[in-house]
């Protein structure tokens, strides 16, 4: 236990996710040996994301405008909705660089242990954006857990009725991965989405 404001630090950093109280006081005392200039940019930076920084009112994602960059790209596919739990989803989805379409962010799956059902999620917001009829396609993007599938089994079930293709995204095999180490649902999922060869 450290005095004051240096374990006062060390308690506020412990309590952001993947930092336990072993990386706090490592940081702490970066800290404290850092010039103040880096300090104070640092500071700076926090204060501006949560000054400056909103949800997009189409989509969900981070965004500084009303609007997002991807919503506001008018050389994307707008017939095709991604849709992802988190931002951090469309981010890692765009550094493939293999979907050009829109996205719609729900802000999190469907967990009723922790009480979050499907009105505590952006599902009514997607469901007006598919009123327009200029969408053809909704990918499932969630994550490939138990909520995930929850998530993803309740959209695909209600956009059934609307006509829209609804695809999932392939779950499988990691590449540089070795077929032993692989659990039962993985590998039973590499099965199911398996390919032709030409």
């Amino acid at each position: 236990m450290y005095e004051g404001a240096v374990q006062d630090l060390i308690d506020e950093l412990g309590r952001l996710p993947g930092v336990g109280p072993k990386s706090a006081q490592r940081i702490v005392f970066f800290l404290l040996d850092a010039d103040r200039q880096d300090v104070q940019r640092l500071s700076d930076a926090m204060s501006a994301v949560k000054e400056r920084v909103k949800h997009c009112q189409i989509c969900g994602n981070v965004a500084e405008q009303d609007e997002c960059a991807i919503c506001r790209d008018a050389r994307r596919d707008q017939t095709v909705i991604c849709v992802v739990e988190e931002p951090r989803d469309v981010m890692a989805i765009e550094r493939t660089k293999s979907f050009r379409g829109l996205y719609h962010v729900l802000g999190g799956s469907i967990n009723p242990i922790a009480g979050i059902g499907p009105d505590q999620l952006r599902v009514r917001e997607l469901m007006t954006r598919l009123s327009d009829e200029s969408i053809e396609e909704i990918v499932l993007a969630t994550d490939p857990n138990l909520e995930g599938e929850a998530t993803a089994t309740y959209l695909a079930r209600m956009l059934k009725t609307l006509g829209i293709k609804v695809t999932r995204l392939a779950s499988g095999l990691p590449v540089g991965g070795d077929l032993e180490y692989a659990d039962e649902v993985t590998l039973g999922r590499a099965f199911e989405g398996r390919t032709t060869v030409n």
